[in-house]
């Protein structure tokens, strides 16, 4: 057999159309037919690094990976991925995914195929930003540089191309494209000593002045790196007074937009999950007063600036849906998988494409999210309605401790500050905490900021890489806090 190639961008279509040839050529003998669904990905990240506030990495990885679902006799189902496009190469993929099929039980749970859908149109990619090159994404960095104002700075600006074609047997056949870009740094100033006069922090190694500003955007040209440098330059020069005592426990707290994304991102990946509603560890009570009336969740991958292909992984067409609604939940993101399984429990449910790389493994998870801005002002503003409380800039290190109240532990990082009487006091270095997401967000506990920031998040694994998350600030009645802070 010829090792010709039929991989690359620019043919995808025909790498899927020749991946369903194997299946009907080899599977031929089965004793039923094959069902199968085979996507081709192809995903152009470029790089541009930065430390020192000097450039000092690019790169850029070019690739295309192949995957393939199939299901035998009703059920008997397998998936394989390659990133080897040549016929050969494709031809052994097919053959060992019947092979590993065949191995297999039945799975009363096999939900079909996706089979012929009215495509969705989505934003679709950005050329220059899709043609963006080393000079474009250094440019960025000068601006993240020069705006720091002589502050050490380190980060990096990224470009992603990523084009999708998706097909299976029963005739579905779907090809779309999207593009990204983010520019995400961090400026360094040097810590001041304590109150009392003494070294301070400089030799501890948990604390850095750091601050942060980062943002995600479909287009390069909608990126301000120069806004972004002087914010982090900002909050790094207020980390660098003098640190504040502070006792553990439980504080109100403002959560800047980059604190909220780990938030929204967490619950996402858990609560809003299909499959953790179908497994029963997700704690979401759909219908329910559970969350404040001030928090409504969207997944709007059709959104104009949006940065998420208009089909999943399944080539299920994209829709906007609300998953809260005035803090009462209303959906979750399913697969053809879960959404089978949870139709026959929750009738209404609308069913949601995930545009997820790995459902299998992960579970189907929004891949366009946003948090609706809310009347509660600036950061600023928010911080004025904290008699005693924290303002905590950014997030980091989190985990998972217990799935069903949506409990995690993390780090803060990048700025936390004490406040008192609505003003910031000072810094209080870096803390951890150990927090249910879902009861910080309980009926009458949160206050939504006005201003929504669109920032870059690896919500799952896959090809997808860097979502765009669109999240205001919060301010919270309560967040506890472990460790890190004075006895």
């Amino acid at each position: 057999m010829s090792a010709q190639r039929t991989g690359g961008r620019h043919d995808l279509d025909a790498v899927v159309e020749r991946v369903l040839g194997e299946v009907r050529e080899q599977g031929g003998a089965a004793a039923g037919p094959v069902e199968a669904t085979v996507r081709a990905d192809h995903h152009r990240l470029a790089l541009t690094r930065f430390a020192g506030s000097g450039i000092h990495q690019n790169t850029e990885d070019d690739r295309t990976t192949v995957h393939l679902r199939v299901a035998l006799d009703g059920g008997r189902s397998a998936s394989v991925s390659t990133t080897r496009t040549t016929t050969t190469a494709l031809a052994d993929l097919v053959s060992a995914a019947l092979a590993a099929a065949r191995l297999s039980p039945r799975d009363a749970t096999w939900p079909g195929l996706t089979g012929p859908v009215p495509a969705a149109t989505g934003a679709g990619p950005d050329d220059a930003t899709a043609g963006a090159g080393p000079a474009e994404r250094a440019a960025l960095v000068a601006a993240f540089v020069e705006a720091a104002g002589g502050l050490e700075t380190a980060g990096y600006a990224q470009t992603t191309l990523l084009t999708s074609a998706v097909a299976d047997t029963a005739g579905l056949h779907a090809r779309a494209a999207s593009t990204g870009a983010v520019v995400d740094g961090i400026a360094r100033a040097l810590p001041a000593p304590a109150l009392d006069g003494a070294p301070g922090r400089a030799g501890d190694a948990s604390f850095r002045a750091d601050g942060v500003g980062r943002a995600a955007a479909r287009s390069l040209a909608d990126l301000d790196a120069a806004a972004l440098g002087a914010r982090a330059a900002r909050r790094a020069r207020a980390q660098a007074a003098p640190a504040q005592p502070l006792r553990r426990g439980e504080l109100p707290v403002v959560l800047e937009a980059s604190a909220v994304l780990d938030v929204v991102a967490g619950l996402l990946s858990s609560s809003f999950s299909g499959r953790g509603l179908v497994e029963g560890t997700s704690g979401v009570r759909l219908g329910e007063q559970q969350l404040d009336p001030a928090l409504t969740l969207l997944d709007d991958p059709l959104d104009p600036a949006s940065t998420a292909l208009p089909f999943d992984t399944e080539g299920t067409p994209a829709r906007r849906t609300e998953l809260v609604r005035d803090g009462v939940p209303q959906a979750v993101t399913t697969d053809r998988r879960t959404a089978a399984a949870l139709g026959t429990r929750h009738p209404g449910l609308p069913a949601t494409a995930g545009a997820h790389d790995a459902s299998d493994t992960w579970g189907p998870v929004a891949h366009a999210p946003v948090l609706s801005p809310g009347g509660g002002g600036s950061v600023d503003d928010l911080v004025a309605g904290l008699e005693h409380g924290l303002l905590v800039c950014d997030l980091w290190y989190t985990r998972l401790a217990e799935a069903k109240r949506s409990v995690w532990t993390g780090l803060t990082r990048n700025g936390t500050f004490l406040v008192r009487d609505g003003e910031v006091v000072g810094p209080v270095g870096v803390l951890r905490f150990t927090q249910s997401y879902l009861e910080a967000l309980a009926p009458g506990a949160v206050t939504v900021g006005s201003e929504a920031e669109a920032l870059p998040r690896a919500l799952t694994f896959g090809a997808a890489g860097t979502a765009r998350v669109v999240v205001p600030a919060l301010r919270l009645a309560s967040w506890k806090v472990t460790g890190g802070a004075a006895t």
